[in-house]
């Protein structure tokens, strides 16, 4: 019966995963007008994949690290009630902050879980451990996200003033471009508004205004090659997150006898991928609409720096959230811009503080219930 709720909950886990996190590699091409949502999260979901099946070869030390072994005493890290407690003492912590369309870490569910699990069954806990391998990695990736935005961004743009590709606006009805104004110009959306008089609009065609990059780079189009180059990152992103989480989840799974590393892995995978298509619309939201206004370039350049830390991180074992990182560039971006929605952004920090502790309470109310059971 245990075994059973393992299974379930670690499934449940990854469900989970995918709803709240599967978006986060591409919320700044839906945030930045580069794609459309259903584009956006059919791509982030496919590259999740990928990543979740590479993670057999690249990421095999994350499996270790979440089974407990190290961090939990052993013989309380092999229980099968202790696996069961924290699938679903996370699980349930991930898909309430999915409900509310906030995004916070599986990592951070995990971690949170695996302590309250612990402390339940009389565990001491390796706080070295816990240090080098959980805390250190989780608190700085983010820190070192918005610090290293912060200095590459300004670079990046003086780049491509220098090589003379400018920026300019085009106000558009429905599908058709009406009109291209310049950067200088007072506020677009404004702008959009007085011309909707003078504008053949049909009913159920919306006026718009988007950011567009006009020039050469490399002989080609500066717009459409750092569109692709933006769709590139954001699947370098997503990839990352698959290879760097889906060893977490699939460690739970370990305990079961009828599952390996390989068929846990996949299974998992799966998993994340049909929470991503079916629950992703409201952190889609969140990610991509609320913390900072962005265009093409500034979400490119957030990307790149997420999938750099997270694949970085990943290849030495060390568990850091995609969560964190992707919105700690996004917190960078803001700060640079001056366009940062501060009260989200606070209201971001207060769900990840919080997400540890009531992933610990879950979890370890989980472990007394199934130790009831037994």
């Amino acid at each position: 019966m245990i075994l059973i709720i393992v299974v379930v909950a670690a499934i449940c886990v990854a469900f989970a995963n995918g709803a709240n996190d599967n978006f986060k590699g591409v919320a700044t091409l839906f945030g930045s007008g580069t794609t459309n949502y259903k584009r956006a999260l059919l791509w982030a979901t496919g590259m999740t994949f990928l990543g979740s099946l590479a993670a057999v070869m690249l990421a095999g030390n994350l499996i270790k690290t979440f089974g407990g072994k190290g961090l939990i005493e052993d013989a309380i890290a092999k229980q099968s009630e202790f696996a069961a407690a924290v699938a679903l003492g996370a699980g349930l912590t991930v898909l309430l902050a999915t409900r509310i369309g906030m995004p916070i870490s599986t990592t951070h569910s995990l971690m949170g879980a695996l302590i309250g699990t612990g402390l339940a069954a009389g565990s001491s806990i390796n706080l070295s451990t816990l240090g080098t391998k959980f805390l250190i990695p989780l608190l700085t990736s983010p820190v070192i996200a918005v610090l290293v935005t912060i200095a590459i961004y300004p670079l990046l743009s003086f780049l491509r003033k220098k090589s003379g590709i400018t920026s300019e606006y085009c106000i558009c009805v429905g599908e058709k471009e009406a009109e291209v104004i310049a950067i200088n110009s007072p506020a677009c959306q404004s702008i959009a508004a007085d011309r909707v008089s003078e504008l053949t609009v049909s009913t159920g065609e919306t006026v718009s205004c988007e950011s567009r990059y006009s020039g050469k780079m490399v002989g080609l189009d500066a717009g459409s090659t750092l569109d692709s180059a933006h769709y590139l990152s954001s699947g370098i992103v997503s990839f990352a997150r698959g290879l760097n989480d889906t060893p977490k989840i699939a460690a739970l799974l370990l305990l079961v006898p009828a599952f390996t590393a390989i068929t846990g892995l996949a299974t998992v995978g799966v998993a994340i991928a049909i929470g991503a298509l079916i629950c992703a619309r409201r952190v889609a939201e969140t990610m991509s609409k609320k913390i900072t206004a962005m265009n093409h370039g500034q979400g490119f350049t957030c990307n790149v720096i997420t999938g750099l830390i997270v694949i970085g991180f990943s290849r030495f074992g060390l568990p850091v959230s995609t969560t964190h990182v992707s919105c700690g560039s996004l917190f960078g971006l803001g700060a640079i811009t001056g366009r940062a929605n501060k009260q989200m952004i606070g209201t971001i920090l207060l769900a990840w503080v919080s997400t540890l502790p009531i992933a610990g309470c879950m979890a370890a109310i989980s472990y007394m219930i199934f130790g009831y059971l037994k």
